[in-house]
């Protein structure tokens, strides 16, 4: 069997051939009145008969993926943008065309005019009548190409996961669906898309470690955000009630099938509404958003049927702990609570706040079992620094994490919106720096500044975009909904 590099030799031998020939092997752009699915789906069920009484016409462009030559004839496959659909080029009907035939190779891309006819096999196809070559490929394409040991290969060579595997194509295109249908939800209910900074001189809004980079002009260090939620909210201080962002947020943390640094989020904020609303705004907008794309409020995924139909269960944060087993009475004292958790084999860092000892604890027994839609509520202050206190209940904040398949998809809460509180929350987080903690929140002062001209009361919510896609297309890795994931550098053959 012929190798790839003796292959492409053979091809590049063709490209100088064309050339001899006079024909350009990268021609001019072909404006094909049609696609391929279209055309099967107005005449795929027309009788042989009366398709070649109405003597219909068609141009189409495309890649050739799959080629037959017979001498006098070939077949072949062209798939675009659409689908696929079969040719036939008949020698006698090309004249001196027929010459390019035997230069013709899969993967190149092509440019027909023909008439619609079915051959014996009962086969919509296009009887060419004239073609153009349009770009030719030098490289072939795989014959074995999807799979688990070719999975880094189609992440880093995309382009050719596009072209051979449809139902790639077909991920991509809901993700389209998904991101548009978020767009119209959001601009139905009144709210305005803004922009916002990508470099930050704080990095906030989040608690993540930020990827850092050098800004010549101006002479300083920036940081690529981890999150817009500091510049919306100073939206709200200017007046505007209802925003939204879909933006790029890039965290410097761990890259998984869950995980990716450089990850999708829609932000939305809105004023003078709290937590509690924004649960029953959820539900309607990611129940809107996967009828749109998957057509179903009970969906595949995994091994499961998630069934997204409201109301979803609203489950205190503490009473989760309790009724996965972890016993109450360790809720209040960090040393019992850390002994606890390092007894059933969590990681838990020495000197942790309660609040984080209590979510190490959480991801390891309670997360994993939320699989159906489930709002986890009413979080610890210290993991939520802009986050509202429960009035009833200073230690704890309005927050939800709404959590399906085992994994987290939205966070929101009550914005905090004491100017003071906040401060005191920023010294907090600046000590926790101090002491070690990559991801503790930076203080902001411009933002404290910006609350002390008086931001209404509101609520926030951020869903990730790229794991709303996974589920919605029963994807298990983040890397299967990112067109271009980072992976480490190409190693040489």
């Amino acid at each position: 069997m012929e190798d790839t590099n003796e292959l492409i030799k053979q091809r590049i031998k063709k490209i100088d051939e064309l050339k001899e020939m006079g024909i350009n092997p990268y021609g001019a752009p072909f404006p094909a009145a049609d696609h391929a699915a279209d055309l099967i789906g107005k005449y795929g069920s027309t009788p042989k008969e009366a398709l070649e009484a109405d003597s219909v016409m068609c141009s189409l462009a495309g890649r050739i993926v799959a080629y037959r030559d017979f001498g006098k004839a070939a077949f072949a496959h062209v798939q675009d943008a659409s689908g696929r659909i079969q040719i036939y080029l008949k020698k006698d009907v090309l004249g001196d065309r027929h010459k390019l035939l035997k230069k013709l190779d899969i993967g190149d891309i092509i440019g027909v005019e023909g008439k619609l006819f079915r051959t014996r096999t009962d086969e919509l196809t296009v009887e060419v009548e004239k073609f153009e070559l349009l770009a030719k490929s030098v490289r072939p394409l795989p014959e074995k190409w999807h799979g688990l040991k070719d999975v880094e290969t189609r992440y880093r060579q995309r382009y050719v996961d596009l072209i051979v595997n449809p139902e790639v194509r077909a991920n991509f295109a809901k993700r389209s669906v998904i991101i548009r249908g978020v767009r119209d939800f959001l601009e139905a209910k009144g709210f305005i898309e803004v922009e916002t900074p990508m470099m930050h001189q704080i990095p906030g809004g989040a608690t993540a470690r930020p990827f850092k980079t050098f800004h010549n002009a101006l002479g300083i260090d920036l940081y690529l955000r981890i999150a817009p939620e500091l510049y919306l909210k100073r939206l709200l201080v200017g007046g505007y009630e209802r925003v939204y962002e879909l933006n790029k947020n890039f965290r410097n943390e761990g890259i998984s099938t869950r995980h990716n640094p450089e990850f999708s989020m829609l932000e939305f904020y809105i004023a003078n509404r709290d937590y509690n609303f924004l649960m029953s705004f959820t539900e309607e907008l990611l129940c809107e958003v996967a009828l749109k794309a998957a057509g179903a409020l009970k969906i595949p995924y995994g091994e499961w049927e998630i069934d997204l139909t409201p109301p979803w269960p609203r489950l205190p944060m503490l009473e989760a702990l309790e009724k996965n087993g972890v016993p109450a009475e360790i809720f209040r004292d960090a040393a019992k609570a850390t002994s606890w958790g390092r007894a059933e084999g969590i990681d838990i860092p020495t000197g942790s706040s309660m609040g984080k000892i209590l979510d190490e604890i959480f991801k390891e027994k309670v997360e994993p079992g939320l699989i159906q839609p489930t709002f986890i509520t009413d979080h610890p202050v210290e993991l939520s620094p802009l986050a509202k206190r429960k009035p009833e209940n200073p230690g704890l904040v309005e927050r939800f994490e709404l959590f399906i398949c085992g994994r987290e998809l939205a966070n929101a809460f009550s914005e905090l919106n004491d100017p003071f509180d906040q401060k005191g929350r920023f010294l907090e987080q600046v000590e926790a720096k101090q002491a070690g903690d990559d991801e503790a929140h930076w203080m902001d002062e411009d933002f404290i500044r910006a609350l002390e001209y008086g931001m209404p009361p509101a609520a926030g919510e951020g869903i990730g975009i790229d794991r709303l896609v996974m589920l919605l297309t029963n994807s298990q890795s983040i890397r299967d909904v990112v067109l271009f994931p980072q992976l480490k550098p190409e190693q040489p053959e």
